[in-house]
Parts: structure tokens; sequence; C-alpha cells
């Protein structure tokens, strides 16, 4: 198999062969090439040493010396190029106590997670293959190189990093690999937060994030996730829903956004969506009740739910903007839409403009995973609302202060005093907009706050 390596990262192989020293691409982009995907970063490693490749090409950056690790620049671009090393005694469960480099190919792959991820290859000798990773790529599974319980003893990360690959490939975790996996579960407590968050969201936005379940039955929610473990044992005696609280999840995190290919969102969006989806019900484990007609209720669970998702994506080290996004998205997910133009404006004012597409996926994605049975309606009144809030788009009708043609300045021309008043006759005219958009006209909102503030000033001291 002959597989194409970008010219200038085949040039820096071949200026480190040309002195001397060997050369490979090795580890993910192999893997990638050899599955026919676009590798995202092409790392390089050699027999030099670092100050060797130093002296070999003219502008590089140490970005990770201690590790053997220099960044050699061509032009515009950047690559990583590392020696051959050996790990020492791993004393946290993640890094090794100390790294010394090494003459031998064999050893520097020896140490690496997973035999898909421990092949070499250049355009001169090819594939450098010494555990079976083309075998298990063709048998589509994750295998640790060589003895699976010190792979994770080294390293607990590589125990979600392992599902994390099987969601992203569509494989198997191979069975002494899935036993030592689940042995070792615990050690994943010593990882830190936003190691376990980055691979997380991997899984989640990859095709098949139904490996949620894979991390369940090995016990890794239950060390990273805790509040998900409730939700997968909450069963749902309700004519609307067919499985457990889990399960429901799982499949819904698995409707919303499509395939990677669909494009249908960005990856930022696509990881709102999923995280969305994942929390929407996590705290209808604690808001379950039974009704006189012998169906679960779950009062409550959407507003609670956006608390527990909040602190779960702070003790994930999330950025702000992605758990106001999800918490918004958890707190709204179960809105039920007035089915009329005047509904729809006032959705989208409580809601927010920003977030009305990605609700209206969120609708869909949870009616999909709920009974089939019960579904019909559902669907057709999530098309209606859509279709009425293109409208609402095309039109562009005002549904915000800032879409009001009328602000606080021009109030306060007119009389107002800065304050509660005038922000309660801001709202009050937004209202007003809302039930007729043909009175979002200026004259005709200077109207209406004249009247407003002559039926203020008319008040009671005590009423105003």
């Amino acid at each position: 198999m002959q597989l194409r390596i970008p010219d200038k990262v085949n040039m820096i192989i071949e200026e480190l062969i040309r002195h001397g020293y060997e050369a490979y691409v090795v580890g993910g982009c192999v893997r990638d090439m050899v599955l026919g995907r676009d590798p995202e970063d092409w790392d390089i490693t050699t027999s030099a040493t670092p100050m060797e490749v130093k002296k070999i090409f003219r502008r590089t950056v140490d970005t990770g010396i201690q590790h053997g690790t220099v960044t050699v620049l061509v032009d515009k671009s950047h690559y990583e190029v590392t020696t051959y090393r050996l790990d020492g005694e791993y004393e946290d469960s993640r890094h090794p106590k100390e790294v010394s480099f090494t003459a031998s190919l064999a050893e520097d792959l020896k140490r690496r997670d997973f035999t898909i991820n421990a092949m070499a290859y250049n355009e001169k000798e090819g594939f450098i293959d010494l555990f079976g990773g083309m075998e298990d790529i063709q048998k589509g599974i994750i295998r640790c190189v060589g003895n699976a319980g010190e792979r994770f003893d080294e390293d607990a990360l590589r125990i979600l990093r392992a599902v994390r690959f099987s969601a992203q490939l569509d494989f198997e975790i191979e069975e002494e690999t899935r036993k030592a996996l689940q042995s070792k579960v615990q050690k994943l407590s010593c990882i830190s937060a936003e190691r376990i968050r980055v691979e997380l969201t991997k899984l989640l936005v990859s095709d098949h994030p139904g490996r949620l379940r894979t991390l369940y039955e090995t016990g890794i929610t239950g060390v990273v996730l805790p509040e998900f473990d409730a939700m997968m044992v909450t069963q749902q005696k309700n004519i609307h829903h067919r499985y457990s609280v889990g399960e429901h999840t799982i499949r819904a995190v698995e409707a919303v956004a499509g395939k990677l290919e669909d494009n249908r969102f960005d990856m930022r969006n696509r990881a709102i969506l999923r995280w969305t989806m994942l929390l929407h019900d996590i705290e209808k484990p604690n808001t379950i009740s039974m009704g006189e007609n012998g169906q679960n209720h779950f009062y409550g669970h959407q507003e609670k739910g956006a608390i527990t998702a909040k602190n779960i994506l702070r003790r994930l080290k999330f950025d702000n903007d992605t758990i106001n996004a999800v918490v918004h998205l958890v707190r709204w997910h179960d809105y039920r839409f007035t089915l009329t133009p005047a509904g729809m404006r006032a959705a989208a004012s409580q809601i927010g403009k920003d977030y009305m597409e990605l609700l209206f996926e969120v609708n869909r994605a949870d009616t999909s995973a709920k009974n089939p049975e019960h579904t019909k309606e559902k669907y057709k009144k999530l098309s209606t609302a859509m279709n009425l809030y293109q409208e609402i788009k095309r039109k562009q009708e005002c549904v915000s202060l800032k879409e009001l043609n009328i602000n606080g300045d021009e109030l306060i021309a007119i009389g107002f005093r800065p304050g509660r008043v005038l922000g309660e006759v801001l709202k009050q005219l937004l209202n007003s907009v809302i039930e007729d958009p043909a009175l979002n006209q200026k004259e005709t909102l200077l109207s209406m706050a004249i009247h407003l503030k002559q039926e203020m000033d008319n008040l009671p001291d005590d009423a105003k």
C-alpha cells in the first residue's frame, strides 16, 4: 500500500534520512491514511535527538524538548518531530516521571496505547507495523499494545480514549482490552477534568455516540459522569415513552445534529446539541412521581436539569459560552409552542432568536427517541412551529428590545426618567408589538409611550 505524505512532511523525513537518521510519520496520521481519512496532524518520529534535529533545520521551536519534541517550521506550516523515546515510571496514572531517548523505533512504538496508533511509515520503507495494527484495522478492533493492564496503569486516560476511538471509527474494543479497561476504571479519578471533557466531547460529536452505552457498561460513567448512571436505571412508565431515561437519552443524542458528513451544524453547535441531549433529562431520576392514572411524571425536571447541567459542565471546565448555551437549551427543551404567529413571536422573544433553530433540532431529536406510536402529532406541531418561525424571520418581525423601533434615550427625551419604570414601559411596548407587528413604528410607539406615561402619572403615589 503506497500512501501519499504531504510534500513538506516528506521533505522533513528525507532531510533527516539524508543526514543519517531514521524518520517516519507515526501514530494517528498513519492510521487515518490507512482508513482513507485526511489526517488532522502529521507527527514525525526520528532517531535524531532534539539537538540534532535543531542543527538540521534552520527554523525550529522548542515546544516540548524535555520530552523529545521539536517543532519544525516550513513556510507557514509547522510539524512536530519527536525523538524515539522510552517512558520511565508513571507516578500519577498519566505522565512518566522521566523520559529517555532511544535509537530503537521498536522501543518507541512499544510504549504507545493501541496497535492502530503504533504504526510508522515513510515512502522509502513503507509500513512498520510490529504489533498488528493493520490487521486490527481490518478487523475493526481497538486493542492495546502489549499488556492492556500495563498500558492503562501508565496512562488512565487511555481507558476513555479506547471508547472514544471505538466511537470515532465504529470499532469494537477487543475482549482482553475491555476486561483490563473495566478493571482499571477507578484510575480515571486521577485524570484532570479538562482531559475528561475533551474525550467525552470527541465521543459525543462522532457519528457513533451510542458508545455511551460502553461507558456505562464498563463503569466509566460511574467515575466521570455518575449522574448518567441514575438515568440508565430510571424507567419511564408513560405512554409517550418506551425506554428508560438513559436509553431515551442515548437515542436522542444519536439523533441530534445528524452525521458529520451532513454538515448541518458547525462543530461548536454540534457539540452544544450533543451535550444538550446528553443532559436534557438529567434530573428526571430526582423528579419522578406517579400520577393517579398510573403514569410517571417528572415535574420541574427542566429547570432543575438546567441547574444540574450547569454544575456538570462547570465540573468539566467548559467555557462559559458553551455552558450558557447548553443550560439554556436544557431549560427550554420541553417548551410547548403556541402555534400562532403571535405565539411563535412570544416564543422567540422568550427563548431568543439565536437559539430557535437549535431548539427545533433538540425538539426533533427528543421526539425521535420517544414512543413512535405517539410521535406523529408531535412532529406535525414541530413542523408548524418551524414554518411559523421561518415566516417571522422572512418578515423580519420584532421579537426583542433591540429590534424595537424605539429605545430608552427616546423615552427619556419625552420625559421618562432612567430606571425601572422606563424598563417596564419598553417591555409593554415590546409585548404590544409581539401581538401586532404593525405597531413597530416609531411615531406609534412614542404615542403609546406617552399614553402609558400619562396613566402612570395619574396613579396614586403608593401605586407607582
